[in-house]
């Protein structure tokens, strides 16, 4: 009789500890599975808001922050992409100071931790001190980074071996083309710091996007109020081509759409 009890007792206690077990584990896979969906879902609305940039024209976003900001965000003339291009991605900022006949092999260690340590859709921005004659990156870098997915690079200063760059379509904006090398002649001054890029203030994680017309950098908190204006401009000068051509008249086109 007391083996009897005893045995039904433990059938009980079994099912107990298998129902408590069953319940822990439906804990830890729903855990799991909302700590996964967090991320991707901050993920899709930083690629959605690249995307849209994208999408909208460099001219439309530089007015844009012109109109919202009263200040020039847009890279000067000197800065020239290697072939025709269209991207948008997030600032990664590299600054190199000048240090002429170092024989540090370490001088520029950071710069390539920076790369290997660099996101998916970062651009890379560096500012050469005084690096008009100076090759920031050449293949070696943008092979790593197309490899990374970075969008692109902004160079305040030279490139170089652009038949690779240009092989391999990795899209860089720099001041020049020159065969020149930054070994012994720089050395790292940090990543991921406030630079000034062609007279245009960057923060890491500022928008840069480059089209034919050039280069723009939206700084991240006035990214989503540049975006709609700039989209309204883009839809307003687009709708005007046709009127243009019906009417042959800029100036009825300008009345009705109030763009220029």
């Amino acid at each position: 009789m007391n083996k009897l009890r005893y045995l039904s007792l433990s059938r009980k206690s079994s099912f107990v500890i298998a129902g408590i077990l069953f319940m822990c584990a439906v804990w830890q896979l729903s855990s799991n599975l909302l700590a996964q969906s967090s991320t991707p879902s901050q993920l899709n609305e930083s690629e959605a808001l690249l995307d849209s940039y994208r999408h909208v024209e460099v001219a439309s976003v530089s007015d844009a922050l012109e109109q919202l900001t009263g200040r020039k965000m847009y890279l000067s003339h000197k800065m020239q992409a290697i072939f025709p291009t269209k991207f948008a991605g997030f600032a990664l900022t590299v600054k190199l100071n000048k240090d002429e006949g170092n024989k540090d092999p370490g001088a520029l260690s950071g710069m390539l931790a920076a790369i290997d340590q660099g996101a998916q859709s970062s651009v890379w921005v560096m500012v050469v001190e005084d690096g008009a004659d100076i090759a920031g990156m050449g293949g070696l870098m943008g092979t790593t980074m197309s490899a990374r997915g970075f969008a692109g690079a902004i160079i305040d200063g030279g490139v170089r071996d652009v038949g690779q760059l240009r092989k391999i379509g990795f899209p860089v904006y720099a001041t020049g083309i020159v065969p020149s090398t930054s070994v012994g002649h720089y050395r790292f001054a940090g990543s991921n710091i406030r630079v000034s890029c062609d007279g245009v203030e960057v923060r890491p994680g500022d928008i840069v996007a480059a089209d034919g017309d050039g280069v723009v950098i939206v700084p991240r908190a006035k990214a989503g109020e540049v975006l709609a204006l700039a989209q309204e401009m883009d839809f307003k000068e687009h709708s005007m081509y046709s009127i243009i051509e019906k009417y042959k008249s800029i100036q009825e086109a300008v009345k009705r759409f109030g763009r220029l």
